[in-house]
């Protein structure tokens, strides 16, 4: 017997009636803080004792390489030399001690066990204690909310072998030429399963997207810091905060107008999902307009298949055209839906284009919470708002926003302003964040990935896909957002800021 797709909205009329501190985004706020606490205290107990002679030492060796950028000669093997010995200070000021403990496969060639080694060494005890990690947090989660633990236990278990496999096949060397990530495997997995054998009852406790991808929401706080808003200053600000909303809000009426989508849930999904920043970005709208299931997984998907066209495409564009990095970076960041997929076609281009891309889609990852909040209230105040209703108060709002943004903001805001104390901040956050959090937070969408095509039929899709308005709204959004993109990338860098990146490298 196999479990029934729910096709209940995202987020349950009636979550206000149990104890705030069972509320699933309450607790994956909780879950994600008590994780960067733990790493964050770790850390700093971990410090070598001469901490302040290393900051110093730090401090100097960066000043030596200043005054060699301030010159106009060149001294490539003397500053090659600093920036060797910089990274080596920096390693101690930032201990690691979870580095090794959370691990994931890695690269292979044609033996698929290669995956579970790095550096000739054995990663299993690593995976095991990712596996009991995450486990028994998650588990925490669950039984609060009031479900059964040792269920969710037993199908974790085998979420997290089919997150193992993903990573697996993701790391193959061909396929990692081709920047198939670990998110289409994942995917393809949870489908494959869900379309054939249907979902077991066994395995639905284990396939909770939304905790998942919440925490790791959350987690992503850390990584999203306002340093990177500030070192591209207006010229990432106008790329990532006046196209986004254009592009959203003109997808979203065309998909109303013109095609006539009868989800209006759907449509603004799916336009959340194309403009902002793929699958975080659809979530938390998901939850703000009350989305079907159905609806979000038809939108993921949708994102997943584009982006890996887009990966593939729009290196070659930006190089045939002779746009530059700095310009093709913005473009690249400003269009492609994944993080990961942003860093890894930017890299394609070059180094500066890599930075820019990533900087330009850190910025509009800040949008979340804002279009979060946007959507749902213009949810409570037209869509669901006849003629005769009162006037939507603000608690109707605060009822339908997904909470679990203000922990992504939250977290953002601290580590942002912690990170802003000098090299001992931003070695602090760097031992959370690349030490642990990132980690972490790669395994919880994979997680999520594999959980989405576990709830994911395509026979539930029939009625959404036979008009094929899905698919033109995508296509169509994404083509807008495309052009806007790359018009705002060329006028910012080119006639408004055209010395922007010559500060920013300096």
């Amino acid at each position: 017997m196999t479990a029934e797709i729910s096709n209940e909205p995202v987020v349950h009329a009636n979550v206000e009636r149990r104890p705030w501190y069972r509320i699933e985004d309450y607790l994956t706020i909780f879950i994600a803080i008590f994780i960067i606490g733990s790493v964050g205290l770790w850390s700093w107990m971990m410090r070598p004792e001469n901490y302040p002679e290393l900051v110093a030492q730090s401090t100097m060796v960066k000043q030596q390489i200043a005054k060699l950028d301030a010159t106009s000669e060149s001294y490539p093997e003397e500053k090659k030399a600093l920036e060797a010995e910089a990274k080596a200070i920096e390693s101690k000021l930032a201990p690691m001690p979870f580095k090794n403990w959370l691990v994931r496969p890695g690269d292979w060639k044609s033996n698929p066990l290669d995956a579970f080694q790095k550096k000739g060494v054995p990663i299993y005890s690593g995976l095991a204690i990712t596996f009991v990690v995450l486990m028994v947090v998650l588990m925490f989660a669950v039984r609060v909310m009031g479900k059964s633990a040792i269920r969710f236990a037993i199908a974790f278990t085998c979420v997290f072998l089919m997150a193992i496999l993903s990573y697996v096949l993701a790391g193959q060397d061909v396929i990692k030429a081709y920047n198939l990530e670990y998110a289409l495997w994942a995917l393809l997995l949870g489908l494959l399963v869900s379309n054939t054998t249907g979902l077991p009852d066994w395995l639905e406790p284990g396939a909770r997207t939304e905790l998942y991808i919440k925490t790791g929401l959350v987690l992503l706080g850390a990584e999203v810091l306002f340093n990177k808003l500030l070192a591209l200053g207006l010229p990432g600000i106008l790329i990532s905060w006046v196209v986004t909303p254009v592009v959203l809000i003109s997808t979203y009426l065309f998909g109303q107008y013109v095609l006539k989508i009868p989800s209006k849930s759907l449509n603004m999904v799916i336009s959340a999902d194309m403009s902002v920043c793929g699958v975080s970005a659809a979530v938390a709208t998901a939850a703000a307009c009350k989305a079907k299931k159905e609806e979000l997984s038809l939108a993921i998907g949708l994102s997943l298949i584009f982006t890996v066209i887009m990966i593939v495409v729009q290196p070659y564009v930006v190089a045939w055209s002779g746009m530059g990095e700095i310009i093709g970076g913005a473009w690249i960041g400003g269009t492609i839906d994944s993080t990961g997929a942003v860093a890894a076609a930017g890299e394609l281009v070059g180094d500066k284009a890599k930075d820019v891309a990533a900087t330009v889609k850190m910025i509009q990852n800040i949008l979340i919470g804002v279009i979060a909040f946007g959507v749902a209230l213009y949810w409570v105040s037209f869509v669901e708002r006849d003629a005769t209703s009162k006037r939507p108060q603000i608690s109707e709002v605060w009822k339908r926003f997904p909470r679990f943004t203000l922990g992504f903001l939250g977290v953002s805001l601290v580590l942002s302003y912690v990170q802003s104390y000098g090299i001992e901040g931003r070695m602090f956050v760097s031992s959370i964040v690349d030490g642990a959090t990132k980690s972490i937070r790669e395994w919880l969408f994979c997680l999520a990935f594999v959980s989405i095509g576990l709830e994911s039929n395509f026979r539930e899709y029939k009625h959404m896909l036979a008009s094929g308005k899905p698919v033109v709204l995508y296509i169509v959004g994404q083509a807008f957002n495309l052009t806007l993109s790359f018009l705002m990338a060329w006028f910012v860098f080119t006639k408004l800021y055209p010395n922007a990146m010559e500060l920013l490298y300096k």
